[in-house]
């Protein structure tokens, strides 16, 4: 389909000023179709079916031959009908005229009515997106296939974040997905083959910024026009027309999603709790290297805390954790932990292991896993740091960062071992399945792997100074 067809597209020169933003010109050629696209028709059944199912109406009209219904549609575009199939009885069938022949598809019923993945509540509903893909598939077939080719995405950032005046990502540059790296000294370690590792290099105006976020797409039902924010054209059909990032707002065709970058920046409005919540898309949210619940409890525990006895084992009483819990989902970073509002600090501790315990995706996450785990069955200590020490070169910036700072606070707590009997082998107990989930949830599997999970912590407290 030729270009010329579209409206001019939006590839000049933009100012990196949110007053200067002037919103991207939509392509209308696909927006123009679907207003073509043949109207369903719908042919009735002159008598009443006594076989008619409950769910069709008088479009049904029951047990005919693929050539009778052929005959009632008469040539009409658009014109459909429901009838039982007489090769499969007690099976419907939807016929539809389109494209001078009749079109005859296996129509189902679980509550909405199907052919593939949508779901409608009509059968003319059906129809009417069923004609619409239909014209425009066959329609702009070439022009559907090469519509990502020049992408708005690429000059203008998304633009639903643009129109709130966030100018700051018309600029932005692709980077490679972030990984650390370390300034080596020389000398070995008189413990490890590993080479002792100076402070990471990184740049304090690019912490936050250096995480990506893949985009948390989903199927979406859009009221009224709308247009990809990736490629610019219209998002065709009456329902699930697109997706939409549930994070940040972005609309974008199902697959111009495919090529959207994993530059997702979650909107603080969009994000409903803290608990709970991934952990790359909290702290992109509040614009932190790390969750604000892991920083405010470590800061409290370190400050009244450090020498008492057993502390994370000692549970505090549960329904103040889950106190501390609604605290942080309502007010965030202003949720007042303080000794006057919780002076049990076991309170705290355990606040901040449910938090860990509870995120969608663990702290080491589910695709390093087995890895950490075959890393602990490595008999050769020194090998088996190594091996550690790859496997936290994989995980997420944010993930890495979180699990980092809280190595080094379980380091502090162990040098208070006289006074509260937690050493690193009993923190290893404590937050080894906290910390470290296996990805499919077998008992007999986890129970297996609890020991390595162990292990893998104690190390990781023992060796900080060396693994991060």
């Amino acid at each position: 389909m030729a270009a010329s067809s579209n409206s001019s597209q939006s590839g000049s020169s933009v100012s990196s000023d949110p007053e200067d933003y002037q919103p991207p010109i939509w392509k209308s050629y696909l927006y123009r179709l679907q207003q073509e696209a043949p109207r369903p028709k719908r042919m009735t059944c002159p008598q009443e079916m006594e076989t008619r199912p409950k769910y069709y109406g008088r479009e049904f009209h029951g047990m005919l031959s693929r050539e009778s219904a052929d005959e009632l549609l008469g040539g009409a575009e658009g014109a459909y009908l429901v009838r039982e199939s007489q090769r499969q009885p007690g099976t419907h069938t939807l016929a539809l005229r389109f494209g001078h022949q009749t079109l005859n598809y296996r129509l189902f019923y679980d509550g909405k009515h199907f052919v593939g993945e949508k779901r409608f509540e009509t059968v003319h509903d059906l129809v009417t997106d069923g004609l619409i893909t239909l014209y425009i598939e066959t329609k702009a077939a070439e022009y559907i296939a090469k519509m990502t080719t020049n992408p708005i995405y690429e000059h203008l950032g998304y633009t639903s974040l643009l129109k709130d005046k966030m100018g700051h990502r018309l600029s932005r540059r692709r980077t490679e997905p972030h990984r650390v790296t370390f300034q080596r000294e020389d000398r070995k370690i008189t413990t490890s083959p590993l080479v002792r590792h100076s402070t990471l290099k990184d740049c304090p105006s690019e912490k936050q910024s250096s995480y990506d976020k893949i985009h948390n797409f989903k199927v979406h039902t859009f009221r009224g026009p709308h247009w990809c924010e990736y490629c610019a054209n219209f998002m065709w059909g009456l329902i699930a027309q697109g997706v939409h990032c549930s994070d940040c707002g972005l609309n974008v065709h199902k697959q111009c999603s495919k090529l959207v970058p994993s530059d997702c920046q979650p909107d603080l409005h969009r994000i409903k709790k803290v608990f709970s919540c991934d952990l790359t898309t909290l702290v992109k949210a509040h614009n932190t290297t790390r969750p604000m619940v892991v920083d405010m409890c470590i800061k409290e525990i370190e400050l009244r805390g450090l020498q008492s006895e057993g502390l994370y084992r000692v549970s505090g009483f549960s329904e103040h954790i889950e106190d501390v819990r609604l605290a942080f989902d309502r007010d965030g970073e202003k949720a007042d932990i303080s000794a006057n509002v919780y002076n049990d600090i076991n309170i705290i501790a355990g606040a901040l292991k449910l938090y860990l315990r509870d995120l969608p995706i663990p702290v080491i996450t589910f695709h390093v896993y087995s890895k950490f785990i075959q890393a602990a069955k490595i008999p050769n200590p020194d090998t088996r740091l190594e091996a550690i020490h790859e496997g936290l070169l994989q995980l997420p910036p944010a993930h890495y960062e979180t699990l980092r700072y809280l190595m080094m606070h379980l380091k502090k707590v162990t040098m208070f071992e006289k006074d509260n009997f937690m050493n690193s082998e009993n923190l290893g107990i404590v937050f080894g399945p906290t910390l470290m989930q296996p990805p499919e949830q077998n008992a007999l599997a986890t129970l297996n792997d609890m020991r390595h999970q162990k292990l893998i912590i104690q190390l990781l407290i023992e060796h900080e100074d060396v693994l991060f």
